[in-house]
């Protein structure tokens, strides 16, 4: 008797976390914080604008001479390939590092170098240096640093899938072998 409630406990314990993660593996679970920015085109743009949806998110900066121009030009294949895919209700955020010189028009200008669709691909700006630092490390777990009197930000090159609650639910190599595959299998998972 003592055997079987031990193994429906366990069955249960099994099943409660499975449902907790979504069906993702080794989910981050990291709670997000409201936020509003402004976009790439000057408007107003938060995490209440992406309730409901699933989204991936990175840090980049458009002055960047390393991973960042690699990193969107992957987030491109990826809206690429949910649309083909017939992903519907998926967004991609990128959030400059480098707020100061990454105004909205210069964020249009280098969304403009990629063949991707704005319409849900927002580019985020607004806000200062220390703030995004703190934002980055806080919420994403990520590391971001302007060095003082460089022109280049110290950021890792992850990208992060947000769940339609606003959890941030795994991370991936946004930067190079990223694993595009897994990415949006993750997103079916979470619709």
């Amino acid at each position: 008797m003592k055997i079987r409630y031990s193994l429906l406990t366990i069955l249960v314990l099994v099943l409660m976390t499975a449902c907790g993660s979504k069906g993702i593996e080794d989910p981050l679970n990291y709670e997000l914080e409201d936020f509003t920015f402004t976009d790439q085109n000057g408007q107003e743009f938060g995490k209440e604008d992406l309730k409901g949806k699933v989204w991936i998110a990175d840090f980049i900066f458009t002055n960047c001479d390393t991973v960042c121009p690699p990193m969107t030009f992957n987030m491109t294949k990826l809206q690429k390939m949910a649309k083909e895919e017939g992903i519907e209700n998926v967004e991609f955020v990128s959030f400059s590092v480098d707020p100061e010189i990454d105004t909205p028009e210069i964020l249009k200008d280098y969304a403009g170098k990629f063949e991707l669709d704005q319409s849900n691909f927002h580019f985020l700006t607004g806000y200062k240096q220390s703030f995004i630092e703190t934002f980055a490390l806080d919420n994403f777990k990520t590391l971001v640093k302007k060095p003082d009197n460089q022109d280049q930000v110290i950021h890792q090159s992850y990208f992060f899938l947000v769940d339609k609650e606003g959890t941030i639910m795994q991370s991936y190599s946004g930067a190079s072998d990223t694993p595009y595959a897994d990415i949006i299998n993750d997103i079916k998972t979470l619709q």
